[in-house]
Parts: C-alpha cells; structure tokens; sequence
C-alpha cells in the first residue's frame, strides 16, 4: 500500500505509491468508465436515432452513432404551431407543482418532528398508509369530475403534489440534522416555529431540500397520463409530453396508411426519438445546477426509521 513516513510531530506523510495502489486505481476508474458508458449509451442511441436518415433508422444501423445526418424529425416537431404553447404550459405546471409541493412537504416535516406536537405518530402513520393503498384511476376520475376539476390548470397540479415517500425522507433528514438543543435555544430566544423554519431548518438542508425539489420537478415533467385522462376539450393545456405522445401517435398512424412508404411521412420512431430528446433537454440543462446538492441530499435523507 501507499508508503508513509511519520514527521518529528507524528504526523504521517505520503512518501509515494506502490504499483499495487496504482493497479487498484486504474481497475476503479475501468469500472466506473464502464459504469457511465453504460448510463449514457441509452441516451446517444436515442440522440443518434433523431438526427439519422430514416432508411438507416427502418434498416436497424444505427446503433451509437448517427449515419446519415437529418434534422426531419425536429423540423416536424417544430411544425406543429402549438408545441410551444405545450412547453409553456408544461413548465408552469412543473413550477407550481414544485413550489406546492415543497411547501407541503417541507411544513409537513417540520411539524411531525416536533415532540411537542400531540398526536404525530399516528399523521405520519396516515400519511405513510397512502404510498401501499391507492383508489385507483376511475375513483380518481370521479374525484375530479365532481370537485369540477377536469380540463383546468389544477387538476394537472394538486391530485399528486404531496408526495409520501419525499415527506420520509426530508423528516428523517430533518430528525438527524438538527439538533434539538439549537432548536430549543432558538425558542429560548423568543423565535417561533416559522422562524425557525426559515432562519434555522431550511439553511442548514440545503441538500435534502434540493433534492426533494428535483425528485418533484422530474416527477412532474415526466408525468402525461392524468393529463390523457383529465385533459379533454382544453386542448390548450396539454402539456408537453402529451402533446408530444399524439404527435407520434399520429405520425404512426400516417406512416401505417400511407403503407410505410419512405420519404413520404417521417418514420415514428425517428420522431419518438426527436420527442424524447426534445422533451429531455429542459431537465439535463437544469441537473448539473443541483447535483451536488442531490448526490448530498439522498446521502444524509437516507429512510432510517
């Protein structure tokens, strides 16, 4: 292993490596290479597949990289005049999503780590009882339907802005990072529960807050099946994905008519692809900001109970 000396304060020293530590070095980042080519070869398939001429993509070539460069599928994509409008109404809904969802959940799990608080075992029980038992979607439906919900901005918003499983793992984040002592010297010091939320709690989370705010946002943006179901006159608060769903659904079906003719219609799984990567983009230009915060997050909010 690594050479060490000890200096005339006892303090050790690295004198230099042993080609068996250098051996043992280079077989981790083999494998951690490995591990990421793995991770990002589903993506540059599906990049490669966009931007690739449709023969290549029918004739199964193209597999890592693009063969035949085309930009058919963007240009259809961007064709249809309402994207745009999709995408708006995809990125407020993820935003008020998140910014609810958080607000629930962080005030939620504040709240139930009080031991002050009567009662607390039996509201997080209650709560926890929901992630194992769901009503199902026609119960759901109906849900909607009466509180007259169906084809507005809410019914995309509140059925599943609190999520169970994020409100674990902030109050087990919450019970082993701040210490009761520095809770109970602020409340000495006449501060009450919401300054202390804001001035003490929410500082010292940072990590477990930004990652609870991506697993919500992700979550969100990535979600289209309550809009395919909620979602039926107001053709205007489709959101993106869903827009983008029967956009290939009607490419497929174009492209089966008319007997699968190349060069005719564009190739559903080209556009699949130009959809995925078109709808993926937001998320991988707003993940390097948080990941720190997110590799700490899941570290610390760890499920311990």
């Amino acid at each position: 292993m690594t050479a060490v000396k000890r200096s005339v304060k006892g303090t050790k020293k690295i004198v230099g490596r042993t080609k068996k530590d250098y051996v043992i070095t280079a077989c981790f980042y083999i494998i951690l290479a490995l591990v990421a080519a793995i991770c990002l070869f589903p993506f540059l398939h599906v990049l490669s597949k966009s931007i690739s001429d449709e023969a290549y993509v029918i004739a199964n070539k193209v597999v890592l990289f693009p063969k035949g460069f085309s930009l058919d599928a963007y240009k259809k994509v961007f064709a249809d005049s309402s994207i745009m409008r999709s995408l708006y109404v995809s990125v407020v809904v993820t935003v008020a999503f998140t910014a609810i969802g958080m607000f629930l959940t962080v005030c939620a799990s504040y709240a139930l780590t009080r031991k002050e608080l009567k009662g607390r075992r039996v509201m997080t029980f209650l709560i926890m009882v929901s992630m194992y038992f769901t009503a199902g979607t026609i119960p759901d439906y109906l849900l909607m339907n009466n509180l007259h919900m169906l084809d507005t901005w809410w019914c995309l918003i509140l059925p599943l802005c609190f999520s169970p499983y994020n409100f674990l793992i902030m109050k087990n984040n919450f019970s082993s990072t701040i210490p009761n002592s520095l809770i109970e010297a602020a409340v000495m010091d006449g501060a009450g529960h919401f300054t202390i939320l804001a001035r003490i709690v929410l500082p010292l989370t940072k990590p477990i807050i930004a990652t609870i705010t991506l697993f919500y946002a992700v979550g969100r943006w990535n979600t289209y099946s309550d809009a395919l179901y909620y979602i039926k006159q107001r053709v205007d608060l489709r959101p993106l994905q869903l827009k983008l769903y029967y956009l290939v659904v009607s490419a497929q079906e174009s492209f089966q008519a008319e007997g699968g003719v190349t060069g005719v219609l564009t190739n559903p799984e080209v556009l699949k692809a130009a959809c995925v990567i078109f709808a993926t983009i937001p998320i991988i230009i707003v993940y390097p900001f948080v990941q720190k915060y997110f590799v700490q997050g899941t570290m610390v909010g760890a499920v311990k109970e």
